[in-house]
């Protein structure tokens, strides 16, 4: 059987993000050959979480799972879509009453089966979440990479880099790749870990980069400047960028063969 290909987008901001998504996913698929794609959609709906509606906007395009963040709560109707809906994951470090989950295993067209994790970060985050390495080590010690899953793909919603690079270190090998999502811009360290595991520490975003993060640039410079916090952000309007992880599975031990950095249609760069 061929390896498979997995393709990671990084957090959606707004309208702009979401028609990245909507727009370039059905072409990626086709170009790229992917077997499975992830969409972290946590600043989807305006900046702020995401709505049942868009979920099924996105799975028509292509998305076959979306993994949320600490904004996952911030839209109302969409918490008894989570309690349902197996394809959205909200961090599965949240206490085990919370709706929804935050792990499951999901079968590609070929028949392989991946399992997809989502953790949210503690350093810098008020959520007060249990440690997410306790969490993904209980998850993974049954699984057999390349046995019972075909591949293992870890979206850690982090603020701090030395989490994300720590958790990237503390998988590698056990894992088929670990991305890093929340906060917005990619980072230049996309690689094959010694052990095999794919990690980037940010995948960055989906959304307009001519804002601040996302956002258009008026409010977040006024908070900067006075300190003062009054004005609403509000997702930037520009042409959306897709940013994302693409990695190869290796077929028979569920390691990363290749990894990239994704910027569609163009590079930042040339922005």
């Amino acid at each position: 059987m061929p390896d498979m290909k997995v393709l990671f987008c990084g957090d959606v901001v707004g309208r702009s993000g979401r028609d990245a998504i909507t727009r370039y996913v059905p072409k990626l698929r086709s170009e790229l050959a992917l077997d499975f794609v992830v969409v972290n959609g946590d600043n989807a709906a305006a900046g702020f979480g995401i709505t049942p509606q868009i979920c099924k906007d996105f799975y028509a395009a292509g998305v076959d799972v979306i993994t949320g963040g600490d904004h996952i709560w911030d839209q109302k109707e969409i918490v008894p879509f989570l309690a349902t809906e197996k394809r959205l994951l909200r961090p599965q470090n949240f206490p085990e009453k919370t709706p929804g989950i935050g792990y499951n295993i999901y079968t590609v067209a070929s028949g392989k089966k991946l399992l997809v994790v989502h953790l949210l970060g503690q350093v810098f985050h008020k959520e007060h979440t249990n440690c997410p390495f306790f969490i993904v080590n209980n998850i993974i010690e049954s699984m057999h990479l390349g046995q019972t899953v075909a591949g293992i793909l870890i979206d850690f919603h982090a603020e701090a880099t030395s989490e994300k690079t720590a958790m990237g270190q503390f998988l590698d090998g056990r894992v088929s790749m670990v991305v890093g999502s929340h906060t917005h811009v990619p980072t230049g360290d996309a690689r094959i870990l010694p052990k095999g595991t794919a990690y980037q520490t940010d995948a960055g975003m989906c959304g307009d980069y001519n804002s601040v993060i996302g956002f258009k640039r008026e409010a977040p410079l006024e908070r900067f400047q006075t300190k003062i916090s009054k004005a609403r952000l509000e997702p930037a309007e520009g042409d959306g960028t897709l940013c994302g992880l693409l990695v190869e599975i290796d077929e028979s031990s569920g390691l990363a063969k290749s990894c990239k950095s994704i910027q569609y249609p163009k590079l930042l760069g040339g922005l």
